[in-house]
């Protein structure tokens, strides 16, 4: 391809039909997802392209932006790698940490999925007709202006009675902005589960804590105590009401099944979880089938087909149409302000 005269813009993604076998390798094998992304950033680069747009709706190792005691910072690592392999933009969706677009020698559209989410809340209908014919659902933000002849649909029946879980202090702040939004109480579970004497066999408390005496003999350094977590506790008043968690990710289910069976036990009827990556890994699918949790609902920043067939409750909510006007914009070189507007600090 001879881009060097004409100057083309490239937009490299991995969310539309062209790319589905790229779309399937990241929940398969992200490294070879990345390494072919890097590839063919590069070859273009070396094509002398104007400009090179990753769309990456799920920025992977994006949980890996911290450094935890002496371990590398992945995110970063991965960040590095992508300049210098040649993009000059990129556009994603719901970081796992806003700070990660610092991360970046480019720009970076962390475009955001939950006005999307907040749509299928709100929606009470249980199938949508559109030109009397039934067609899959892309749900626009509550914003946007539909077409009169559409109805479309959602699945939260009374809503109003719902109150807007974070199941841990970390996603406090992004369930706080669901809950304001829809003018709904808050609650917020802290703690963890309690281990049994056979769970704690594991190695996990060996060696046993002995103060390290190495280094200056008259150099005494303040002991740190270790944290330690009480047993999962609710922050709010859940009974009779209808509890939807809301994070980010949905990877390992383990956390959401417990925190399901404890807002069971604390009177929530209905237990539904709304998040923008859905990579239901390993035993995901079978793990929310048997637990208490209602609906799922997610995404398609992540394909997922899958483990919808392996489980009915996983619902789908398109966000292409949003990637789809932040491509056009940056290539007809408008404004992309207005697919941020009403997003605060928070968000």
């Amino acid at each position: 391809m001879n881009v060097g005269k004409s100057g083309y813009r490239v937009f490299s993604a991995n969310s539309t039909a062209a790319c589905t076998e790229l779309g399937r390798k990241i929940t398969e094998d992200v490294n070879t997802a990345i390494m072919e992304l890097l590839v063919m950033a590069y070859a273009l680069k070396t094509s002398c392209a104007k400009n090179i747009i990753g769309v990456i709706p799920y920025f992977p190792y994006s949980k890996q932006c911290k450094m935890r005691k002496r371990g590398s910072i992945v995110c970063k690592l991965l960040a590095s790698m992508l300049a210098k392999a040649g993009l000059t933009h990129i556009i994603t969706m719901d970081l796992h940490q806003k700070e990660i677009q610092g991360f970046f020698s480019f720009p970076v559209d962390n475009l955001r999925a939950s006005p999307f989410l907040l749509q299928y809340i709100q929606e009470e209908a249980s199938a949508m007709q559109c030109s009397g014919q039934a067609k899959t659902v892309v749900l626009p933000p509550p914003s946007s202006l539909l077409p009169e002849c559409c109805s479309y649909s959602g699945g939260v029946p009374d809503y109003r009675n719902a109150i807007i879980v974070a199941k841990s202090p970390s996603a406090a702040k992004r369930a706080q902005s669901y809950a304001e939004r829809l003018r709904l109480g808050l609650a917020v579970m802290h703690g963890e589960a309690q281990c049994s004497e056979s769970d704690m066999a594991d190695g996990r408390h060996s060696p046993p804590s002995v103060r390290n005496t190495t280094g200056h003999p008259g150099l005494e350094l303040p002991w740190m105590m270790a944290k330690e977590k009480p047993p999962i506790t609710v922050v709010g008043d859940v009974g009779g009401r209808i509890a939807i968690i809301v994070d980010d990710i949905v990877d390992d289910v383990e956390d959401f099944v417990a925190a399901a069976e404890i807002l069971k036990e604390r009177g929530a009827y209905k237990i539904y979880i709304m998040a923008t990556h859905g990579l239901l890994s390993g035993d995901a699918p079978r793990l929310i089938e048997e637990s208490a949790i209602d609906e799922v609902v997610v995404t398609n920043t992540v394909p997922h087909e899958v483990q919808k067939l392996q489980c009915p409750k996983i619902k789908t909510v398109d966000v292409s149409m949003i990637l789809a006007e932040a491509i056009r914009r940056i290539h007809n070189g408008e404004s992309m302000a207005y697919l941020f507007r009403n997003i605060t600090v928070d968000d």
